[in-house]
């Protein structure tokens, strides 16, 4: 991107990050959390965990991608080799497109459907086909969206992001003025664990991992800001202040009605008129989620997929991108119901690649690239490894899986004695960097590859 191509400064940006930030996935977060903490304990967690995923992400991504003008993936070329990229694209874009796309269409779905049941008193299932049917219109909205391009990103947010900012306000306002701090303090969380401990290490494993999981966006929007600043930034106030606010309310309103589920709260807190309008904003958020999410996973798939997917036509190739959830949401429960595990497996996957990319830029490379090299082809550029694959970073994420597997099953939430002190996501971040910076000082560098010298 040249500096006149790029498009937002920081409160363009700002707005962006807002209109991510309190998607409906926020406050699902928030409920998800209820399942294990009180109140303070879930605050606590919240801030912490948000704020330390936030941060290490905005640096390893949003820094680069916005100091060069070039999109995450093709900068990804310098840590793990090209042909490395694509694999990690080809296995991982379906997938995480795959399931956030998913949780945000089957939340529209539900949101719509209870819209029509709170207005004309229908009674229809949550898991049912209306439900399918509307989470399948979101999909195609998203489309109708996205075939715009970024610009329309922009546009939808200058409207939603202040509309759901003052919604959520809204919402904290009702449910402090419904119930005193000590009704809240003594509302017991939902699903929780005998430790105390273990349900705090839980409920911050979980925002760790709610943090780290913008790694997969964040450097292609990055790119089309006007400085390093204006992209770091603005993550704090809508990736962490702003969605850990969002969270907040959902887990007090998680507390207090008994439902991790953020659209059966709405009209319950705030009337037939207000939840509806609620739940129609709260689904016009998903959408522009939808949007961000699948248009920053389409330009890693292009710069992957080389001439063969370049020559397919843009609205074609969208909606091959939001193929994948169309499939998911005929099954709205097996992914909506189990949305903590889903959250276990983005923090086992998403940490240590945030660990692998901030350690190659900032300490291994000194945040230098040439990016001419980037684009020239494996066995001529600087950063060619081994047949185009730096096995040494995919060791290192490896070892950090492992270990986050150690500590907590993200299957079953079966823990290690350790977890309740360490957490998952920040041990298998901390394997990871070292892991990542040892092998290369001691392998790929002293055998010339990677341009690390």
């Amino acid at each position: 991107m040249l500096r006149h191509e790029r498009i937002w400064g920081f409160w363009q940006f700002t707005s962006v990050n807002v209109g991510l930030a309190i998607a409906t996935w926020a406050f699902l977060t928030g409920g998800t959390i209820a399942l294990f903490a009180g109140v303070k304990t879930a605050i606590a967690a919240t801030l912490i965990g948000n704020l330390v995923g936030v941060v290490l992400v905005a640096l390893a991504t949003c820094v680069p991608s916005a100091k060069y003008g070039v999109e995450q993936y093709t900068a990804l070329r310098s840590v793990l080799g090209v042909n490395g990229v694509r694999a990690l694209i080809v296995v991982m874009m379906p997938l995480a497109g795959a399931g956030w796309n998913a949780v945000l269409a089957i939340m529209f779905g539900r949101a719509v459907t209870n819209v029509l049941n709170a207005v004309f008193g229908t009674a229809f299932d949550p898991n049912g086909p209306m439900v399918v049917g509307a989470s399948l219109l979101a999909l195609v909205l998203a489309w109708v969206t996205l075939v715009r391009g970024p610009v329309s990103i922009e546009w939808i947010n200058k409207f939603v992001a202040p509309a759901l900012a003052a919604l959520t306000v809204a919402m904290l306002v009702i449910l402090l003025a419904g119930h005193s701090w000590a009704e809240l303090d003594a509302a017991a969380p939902l699903a929780a664990f005998d430790d105390d401990r273990l349900n705090f290490a839980v409920a911050l494993e979980l925002s760790f991992a709610t943090g780290f999981s913008w790694w997969t966006i964040m450097g292609n929007l990055a790119r089309l800001t006007t400085t390093q600043r204006v992209a770091f930034w603005p993550n704090l106030i809508g990736l962490f202040l702003a969605s850990a606010v969002a969270g907040i309310v959902g887990t007090i309103a998680g507390l207090v009605l008994g439902d991790v589920d953020p659209t059966v709260w709405m009209v319950p807190l705030g009337g037939v008129a207000l939840g509806v309008l609620a739940l129609l904003f709260i689904a016009l958020a998903n959408i522009t989620s939808m949007v961000s999410q699948t248009y920053s996973g389409a330009l890693g798939l292009i710069r992957a997929g080389g001439s063969a997917i370049r020559r397919i036509p843009w609205p074609v190739f969208v909606a091959l991108m939001l193929t994948p959830p169309a499939v998911v949401v005929f099954w709205p429960a097996a992914l909506y119901d189990n949305f903590f595990v889903f959250v276990a497996w983005v923090g086992l996957v998403m940490a240590p690649l945030t660990a692998v990319y901030l350690t190659d830029f900032f300490l291994l490379r000194r945040r230098r690239l040439v990016l001419r090299e980037l684009y020239e082809p494996e066995g001529t550029s600087r950063y060619s490894f081994w047949w185009g694959v730096n096995p040494v970073a995919f060791l290192a994420i490896a070892a950090g899986a492992v270990t986050y597997v150690l500590l907590l099953n993200p299957v079953t939430f079966e823990s290690a004695e350790v977890f309740r002190y360490t957490s998952a996501s920040v041990p298998a971040f901390l394997v990871t960097a070292v892991t990542h910076a040892v092998l290369t000082l001691a392998w790929v560098r002293p055998a010339g590859k990677g341009g690390y010298r």
